[in-house]
């Protein structure tokens, strides 16, 4: 090649170059020109879809253009999952979730159709809040120690209701056992709704659930809250001993939701749309409302985010693969 010929290829490539970044910004200047979809992947009335449907109505104030909350629900998370990654990568498709599908499901389910860390881009882990060891009120169980000494006596007989296979709640208690070198017996229901409901009736003897979940059976009575799982007591209770206070090291967990795209947006369209998540819910109106029912708003960037959906998504392989976890 001529050093004329090289010299017109680099002025093609630099002004191709340029040509593409205009078109980026010009998109991301242009964003909303139509409906936004926020896909959340399970059912109506779950905290995931309480988070889609507060953000929606701040992010169409925001935008003034219509978005959509679009209930998806099927294999634990991973069909909506899957269909937000066959989106088109121009922010009109974006996914709620909770950390099932991001960090739990790849490892307990076969062929799910994406691959968490590379396809779905995470751009900001939105809310978290910690679990809650609770028990019937009329439990004789009224420490975490009572609980372990329960499990020890009686291996694989005390009873932890969960929301489901694979859920927060199934593998905190997971996790609980790993700890304290105990086993108790699993019994999953279909959502947190009637396995909350049986525990109150004592047809089950434990259970962690999201704190927000059973927030008000505790306040009513009902369920005696023994420990928070987080690595600090949580503010809707206060008289409530982290399980890290009551002697159990390494089992701080939070449930968490996050918004993630298909991977691929252009990072002007990126950045742009991770901003307008995060002041959605910086809103004091939202974050007010979600921290009187024990939920705390984290709304941090895209790299902390994929940093941490990392970090969980090597902790929980590890407890599955150690308690020898299946989806059946």
């Amino acid at each position: 090649m001529s050093v004329a010929s090289r010299r017109l290829a680099v002025k093609l490539g630099a002004a191709l170059g340029a040509a593409f970044l205009t078109a980026g910004l010009a998109g991301a200047s242009t964003f909303p020109d139509h409906p936004v979809t926020l896909l959340v992947p399970f059912p109506a009335g779950g905290s995931t879809d309480m988070l889609a449907r507060e953000m929606s109505a701040k992010l169409q104030e925001k935008w003034g253009k219509t978005v959509l909350v679009d209930n998806r629900p099927g294999a634990t998370g991973t069909l909506g999952t899957s269909m937000v990654k066959r989106a088109a990568p121009d922010g009109y498709t974006l996914l709620v979730s909770s950390l099932g599908p991001f960090v739990i499901a790849p490892h307990l389910l076969k062929n799910v159709q994406y691959d968490a860390l590379k396809d779905i881009d995470l751009l900001t882990v939105a809310i978290q809040a910690p679990n809650v060891l609770v028990v019937p009120a009329g439990s004789p169980m009224k420490t975490v120690k009572d609980v372990i000494d329960a499990l020890k006596k009686s291996p694989d007989k005390v009873s932890f209701a969960s929301s489901g296979n694979g859920s927060s709640d199934h593998l905190t208690a997971e996790l609980f056992w790993l700890q304290t070198g105990t086993s108790g017996l699993h019994v999953p229901y279909k959502g947190g709704s009637p396995a909350i409901t049986d525990l109150i009736g004592a047809q089950v003897d434990a259970s962690f659930q999201n704190v927000n979940a059973v927030l008000p059976h505790i306040q009513s009575g009902k369920l005696r809250a023994l420990a928070v799982t987080g690595d600090k007591r949580s503010s809707v209770l206060p008289n409530v001993p982290t399980l890290s206070e009551s002697g159990i090291k390494g089992a701080d967990v939070y449930s968490w939701q996050g918004v993630a795209a298909p991977k691929g947006l252009p990072p002007a369209l990126r950045a742009q749309i991770q901003q307008a998540l995060v002041a959605a819910l910086q809103d004091p109106a939202l974050k007010k409302k979600f921290a009187e029912i024990g939920i705390e708003t984290v709304a941090n960037t895209a790299d902390q985010a994929q940093a941490f959906q990392k970090a969980e998504y090597a902790r929980w392989k590890q407890v599955i693969e150690t308690r020898k976890i299946t989806a059946d």
